[in-house]
């Protein structure tokens, strides 16, 4: 090969510095100390994100806390209603005060913890049952669901309504059955008790398929050789349910009864259709007490009190149930 000198060796020329750009390293990958690329461009795909989505999140933050910050607002005020809207007239405790003297909202809060301590309860045991049988009927999975969700997907005003027209005692096919087949006359919705209950069965029927779909997605992701071992190992259904199956399931039911706790405790539609509160107050929530309060006799403030009081203890009973089911889960933790 020809050399620089003009004289032919075995050795190639050396190329100067300047030809291959002054860098030995270049081409070989990224210089040592160099920010990574790819998190420049995590960076910027974050900030276009946000910039994306920021409008949208400040409107749900805006709507979502504006009822909130008002209804606070009116619930310290002593309101006075003229022709031109309402006139706050001071800042006052007042609207509390009446509230933890009245009997009213001492029944109407009992009432609303024992209806969904209740409907709760009963929706958890019948959806894991109704999923149980779902999960084990695979072939018949699909119309059963379809069937389940039929309840489900109904507007609560029309289940209502619904569930009226079949109590009536005149016309309504339950109170028909209860007097032909079982000899009683009852007035279903005329008593305390059976009002009560009438709404409850209303509230199990509407929203068990919901529990049952929620239990059902996380029975299928449950991994399947738990349950050949505990087989192999002569475990029977019945042993499999409590030591793998329930344990397993926990935080899935824990979301179900999460989302059916805040349902429940301002549960308005269903005793405002079905019973409008009734007989008396008989079945008069905290919700509905608020909507009487504010709308029929016109005190604004007492009703933003009662709904912001309703939300607080909304709030309080998700963190209890949220804290117990963690210490509980903490406790098989170490076990």
């Amino acid at each position: 090969m020809r050399t620089t000198t003009g004289k032919t060796t075995g050795i190639p020329a050396q190329r100067p510095p300047s030809e291959t750009g002054g860098d030995p390293a270049r081409g070989r990958g990224r210089r040592a100390g160099a920010p990574p690329r790819h998190d420049a461009q995590r960076r910027r795909m974050a900030r276009t994100g946000w910039t994306y989505t920021a409008p949208s999140l400040a409107v749900i933050g805006a709507i979502t806390l504006f009822p909130i910050v008002f209804s606070l607002v009116l619930s310290f005020s002593e309101v006075r209603i003229g022709y031109g809207g309402f006139v706050v007239e001071r800042l006052t405790l007042d609207n509390y005060l009446a509230l933890v003297r009245s009997s009213d909202w001492y029944y109407a809060l009992g009432f609303t913890v024992f209806y969904t301590v209740v409907t709760v309860a009963a929706e958890v045991v019948l959806g894991v049952l109704a999923a149980l049988v779902m999960e084990r009927l695979s072939a018949s999975r699909g119309w059963m669901m379809a069937l389940m969700l039929i309840p489900w997907s109904m507007i609560t005003v029309v289940s209502a309504r619904l569930w009226a027209y079949m109590y009536d005692s005149s016309y309504g096919v339950i109170t028909w059955l209860l007097q032909n087949v079982f000899g009683a006359n009852p007035l279903i919705l005329g008593t305390p008790a059976s009002a009560i209950g009438a709404m409850a069965v209303a509230d199990i029927w509407k929203t068990t398929p919901f529990v049952a779909i929620i239990v059902l997605a996380g029975l299928v992701m449950l991994p399947r050789d738990v349950y050949e071992s505990a087989e192999v190992d002569g475990a029977g259904p019945w042993t499999m349910f409590w030591r793998i199956t329930l344990p397993q399931l926990r935080p899935t039911i824990a979301v179900a009864v999460l989302f059916r706790i805040l349902q429940a405790f301002g549960v308005f539609d269903l005793p405002f259709v079905l019973t409008g509160g009734g007989p008396g107050i008989a079945t008069q929530s905290l919700a509905v007490m608020g909507y009487k309060v504010l709308f029929q006799d016109l005190n604004i403030g007492a009703g933003a009190a009662i709904a912001t009081s309703t939300g607080l203890l909304v709030a309080g009973a998700c963190l209890l149930f949220l804290k117990v089911f963690r210490a509980q889960v903490g406790k098989e933790d170490v076990a």
